[in-house]
């Protein structure tokens, strides 16, 4: 007998050996292996223990902590995701830093090196991450997998960024563009967390940053704060990991390979977008763990996930798949998405057509009607000035069905003798906005058009943007930027009234006064508001004020003083106007006297001790030290008295009798601006 044939029985034996050997090898994790540490899911290719895992996909399930790690790291890494379907890897990395301890000494640092593992199933994600460096004078950057001499450089991959700063106050809290923190997209293919730093002079710096800081992090998961300055150098950043099958094979290569990794019958290969290698998914219509045999197994369309398939008729799970079809003696264009309707015989025909040429009447009534409803609509627009509106650039002429999904009761956030205010949100849009239906007089509605146009000039930071406005109604629909803090009214008086410290008092004061003179003084016209109260100042989520309600009724075109109606509150009025029903800039000027007085006593102007002050003939000493003993005690004993003196001083001059000697709005600006620094 032929050698061959001998030793044929002795091949197959050892070749089904080896098929035996590997099936057993890529199945251990469906029984006896832990499938989870600390709530997190331990899938194959991952796994915890001798035979549960393919090789580098260890996870350590730590004694310590409890938390599940990466094996083989050159320190540990938690990880807190580990998902199969998107092949990726949410971990904790450490954050480099260096530490100075004079302007040109590093006296501690810590490059917050992590090498994976050696088998390099892990790449940092490049969609997900982000490199951010945090410092002042600082230059860092990230370097990744050594060139072994094939580069000019001794790594493969550098990238990074350096911030500056001028002085302690130049940073901003969730402003990371080279102030403090700078940050800068990554290459894909990084395989270590690794940071270099470049040594500047930290000469007039050291004091607020001390230290130097480098990390990769999720884009979603961090924002810059000032307070990062000073960071905590134990610190660890999320980052997401892109994990593959790194076997230095595509996927037409490795369908050939005994250690293909797609073990279900009904999956498929992709190869890897970041790095070498391939990854495994379950194919259309399947769902499961592509690498272990009969891991991914059929959806049934027609019950657990009929949301995302959908069917009108009738549903039949299949393989990989479902069918739709209409029941006996129902028919339907397209059962997917079309209900099934019966098979009609003669006489529910005659009825239905019958009962259609009805509709059609019914349906040309309807067009009518729609028809007469748009004309009216137009004749609105046009009453309303909207050929004139419509050539104004910064304000937006909104069609009335985009905003009637905002107009409900449940969105109704205010109402009051000015109309009512619905919070909500434009279509397409992630800002909310406020929506104001004044009740304006039929007497100044003619004016309407002018005013908005007036307002379209008025951009400034402590203004309430007008964002646009809706003319096909008989009262125009005003819509602005939402202020989501409420009035200061409300925040100096309510019930629930929140604690302000001197700081933001002040803040809130120049910021408001700012605003004011950009309306006296800053524009080709000047504005004048005519109803200046803490009803009218809305603070943002920042406590940054922004005034309001000086637009259909409360907005007037001046060149130097006004002779007219004035609609304001009777507690703020100027007394001057009040008599010669003369109002100018200084009219403003006063009424925000009375803001400020209100402000720092925490007092309404109807308060008896602030009535006084308002209401009598007093010296300006003696006004000016009952302006001091009314301070809020909230801030009296955290403030210094040369600060509320000058307080003082500025109310008093404001609320001067004599209108040619109150201030400028730019000047009560300024010196507000000067006591806030």
């Amino acid at each position: 007998m032929p050698t061959r044939l001998i030793l044929l029985p002795f091949l197959l034996l050892a070749a089904a050996a080896a098929m035996a050997s590997r099936v057993t090898a890529e199945s251990k994790n469906t029984s006896g292996c832990p499938d989870s540490c600390s709530g997190i899911s331990i899938q194959y290719p991952f796994g915890i223990g001798t035979g549960c895992f393919r090789n580098g996909f260890e996870i350590v399930c730590d004694n310590v902590t409890g938390m599940p790690v990466l094996a083989g790291t050159t320190r540990p890494v938690p990880v807190n995701l580990l998902s199969i379907k998107t092949a990726e890897a949410r971990v904790m990395l450490p954050v480099a830093w260096q530490c100075f301890s004079s302007a040109k000494t590093v006296y501690d640092s810590s490059d917050g090196d992590v090498h994976f593992n050696s088998d390099d199933v892990y790449r940092i994600s490049n969609t997900h991450n982000q490199l951010v460096v945090i410092g002042c004078n600082t230059l860092a950057y990230t370097q990744s997998q050594r060139s072994e001499g094939n580069g000019y450089y001794l790594y493969a991959y550098y990238t990074g960024c350096m911030s500056f700063c001028n002085n302690s106050r130049s940073a901003t809290d969730g402003a990371c563009a080279g102030v403090g923190c700078c940050h800068v997209e990554i290459p894909p293919g990084l395989t270590n967390n690794n940071m270099e730093f470049e040594l500047y002079n930290r000469s007039g710096v050291l004091a607020f940053s001390p230290c130097d800081y480098a990390f990769l992090v999720d884009k979603d998961s961090y924002t810059f704060r000032k307070a990062d300055l000073k960071m905590d150098t134990n610190t660890k950043m999320p980052v997401w990991l892109d994990w593959a099958i790194r076997d230095n094979l595509t996927c037409e290569q490795a369908k050939k390979a005994e250690s293909y990794a797609c073990m279900s019958t009904n999956s498929e290969c992709l190869d890897s977008s970041n790095g070498p290698g391939y990854v495994c998914n379950c194919s259309k219509g399947y769902q499961g763990n592509p690498y272990i045999a009969d891991g991914c197994t059929d959806i049934n369309e027609c019950d657990e996930h009929s949301k995302e398939y959908p069917c009108r008729g009738v549903c039949e799970n299949t393989p990989g798949s479902y069918e739709c079809m209409c029941p006996r003696g129902t028919h339907s264009a397209d059962p997917l998405n079309i209900p099934c309707n019966p098979n009609f015989p003669l006489a529910a025909k005659i009825v239905t057509g019958t009962i259609g040429g009805l509709f059609i009447v019914a349906i040309m009534v309807f067009i009518f009607l729609i028809g007469k409803e748009k004309r009216k609509m137009k004749e609105f627009f046009r009453k309303n000035g909207g050929p004139i509106i419509e050539k104004v650039n910064k304000i937006k002429v909104f069609k009335k069905e985009e905003l009637e999904p905002i107009l409900k009761t449940s969105n109704r956030i205010g109402q009051g003798g000015f109309g009512e205010v619905y919070k909500g949100y434009l279509r397409d849009e992630i800002r909310p906005v406020a929506i104001k239906k004044p009740k304006i007089d039929v007497k100044v509605a003619n004016q309407f058009a002018n005013e908005v146009i007036i307002q379209s000039r008025v951009l400034h930071k402590n203004i309430v943007n007008l964002i646009g406005c809706c003319l096909e109604v008989d009262v125009p629909i005003l819509v602005y930027e939402y202020v989501s803090n409420g009035s200061l009214d409300k925040i100096l008086h309510d019930n629930n009234r929140l604690p302000l410290d001197l700081d933001l008092r002040l803040q809130i004061a120049a910021q408001s006064a700012k605003g004011l003179a950009y309306m006296h003084s800053e524009i080709t016209t000047p504005i004048l508001h005519g109803d200046v109260k803490p009803a009218n100042i809305l603070l943002d989520e920042d406590f940054v004020p922004k005034i309001s309600d000086f637009g259909t009724s409360r907005m007037i075109a001046i060149e130097e003083n006004y002779t007219g109606t004035i609609i304001g509150n009777w507690g703020y009025m100027d007394p001057e106007y009040v008599q010669t029903g003369l109002y100018t800039s200084k009219s403003d000027v006063y009424s925000f006297g009375v803001v400020l007085l209100e402000l720092i006593t925490r007092k309404k102007v109807l308060d008896p001790d602030i009535n006084n002050l308002l209401g009598n003939s007093l010296d300006t000493y003696t006004k000016k030290k009952g302006v001091i003993e009314l301070v809020d005690p909230e801030i009296s004993a955290k403030g210094t008295i040369g600060i509320f003196h000058s307080l003082a001083d500025i109310i008093v001059q404001c609320l001067n009798l004599d209108v040619d000697l109150r201030p400028d709005m730019a000047d009560v600006a300024e010196r507000l601006q000067f006591l806030l620094k």
